[in-house]
């Protein structure tokens, strides 16, 4: 059995070890914003905005999947937000990859900048090049959202840790059943799991995960004061989808690595990257630091329009921003901004039986 077997076995039985006789074996909502609090409150649930036992039950699904503490917040960026603002000071230096999701680089240029806090943005692929001496704080995304190039975080987080700096990775991408960056040396973990841990779409959610006490327990306060706390209902639909995540995520990076194989031999296809292809330019490094390929899928057409018309002709494609879903979906993202051909789409491959996708995709290209 794998270790990532283990995990997915155990990760539904969690529940069970705390449950009494009659007690419901599915995860109750709890929509309280106080509680019953007589005399000494310490030790017990105080207030909606400090404690909540649906977003706990959450977090101890995610601490035993990162194997490490774990704290809950209500987006991806809320959990990015937390680890900024609850680690960095005046005077600090940040380090950002200029071609990974770009509202964490607008969030340092909009709100850690004004407050004495500077950065600097580096390529992922060669996010090695040039040290990182004089860095509080290393934060890297790999795969890259949305170029999927890939950086060596044991590496980086080696070359970090003799330069004095906390390296946090964002995992968004794989989730823990892809990648582990805590066992690769990252001190910090973050990710938005309103992507494939939620898996339907439905509910913003993120978290915070490391072994170190001291970034957990200011995370912590932060959240806190800040009051970036989840809600019971996001909690409890997070809940449900991570317990079918290892099965989700097991058929989305089987039909991906399907789909890309199709995909680079086909004639409207000018550009594809893909980690798991054998000639993608990171495929020795994905290889050696990820447990799987992942589930999405940079494929470059010959302009705006027909990758517009792709996207939209496609009867088992959602045309939608962000990924990880059921659902397969894709968009072009340049309209965001990001600094990729007008042709390039973002395919984030679904759920669906593969062949019919697969007939959907060829239809729509052709």
């Amino acid at each position: 059995m794998t270790d990532n077997s283990a995990r997915a076995a155990h990760l539904i039985h969690l529940r069970r070890r705390k449950l009494a006789k009659g007690e419901p074996v599915p995860l109750p909502i709890t929509p309280a914003a106080m509680f019953n609090l007589p005399g000494d409150p310490a030790g017990f649930a105080q207030y909606g905005r400090f404690d909540n036992p649906t977003w706990e039950a959450v977090e101890e699904m995610l601490a035993h999947l990162e194997d490490a503490p774990a704290v809950a917040f209500p987006s991806g960026m809320a959990a990015i937000s937390a680890v900024f603002f609850s680690q960095l000071r005046s005077g600090d230096r940040v380090l950002l990859p200029s071609d990974g999701y770009y509202t964490t680089r607008v969030l340092a240029e909009r709100f850690l900048k004004p407050l004495g806090v500077s950065f600097d943005l580096r390529a992922t692929g060669t996010f090695l090049d040039g040290g990182f001496e004089g860095y509080r704080l290393v934060f890297l995304e790999t795969p890259a959202n949305p170029g999927l190039d890939l950086c060596d975080i044991a590496a980086v987080a080696a070359a970090a840790d003799a330069a004095g700096a906390t390296v946090v990775a964002d995992n968004t991408t794989m989730t823990p059943y892809g990648q582990r960056p805590l066992d690769l040396g990252a001190d910090i973990v973050v990710a938005a799991d309103t992507k494939a841990p939620n898996g339907h779409s439905d509910a913003l959610f993120g978290h915070v995960a490391s072994r170190d006490a001291t970034v957990i327990a200011g995370v912590k306060e932060w959240r806190k004061l800040s009051g970036a706390i989840p809600g019971p209902f996001e909690a409890w639909l997070v809940h449900r989808g991570l317990e079918t995540l290892e099965v989700r995520f097991d058929r989305m990076c089987s039909s991906a690595e399907t789909i890309a194989r199709r995909l680079k031999d086909h004639p409207k296809v000018k550009a594809l990257r893909f980690p798991g292809l054998e000639d993608d330019p990171s495929h020795n490094l994905a290889r050696a630091q990820m447990e799987r390929f992942g589930f999405l899928i940079g494929l470059t057409l010959e302009s705006e329009t027909a990758a517009e018309g792709f996207i939209d002709g496609c009867e088992l494609i959602q045309p939608a921003t962000s990924f990880g879903g059921v659902h397969t979906s894709a968009e072009r993202r340049a309209r965001w901004g990001d600094a990729v051909a007008p042709g390039f789409v973002r395919l984030s491959v679904g759920c669906e039986p593969i062949e019919e996708l697969w007939a959907t995709i060829e239809r729509a290209l052709g």
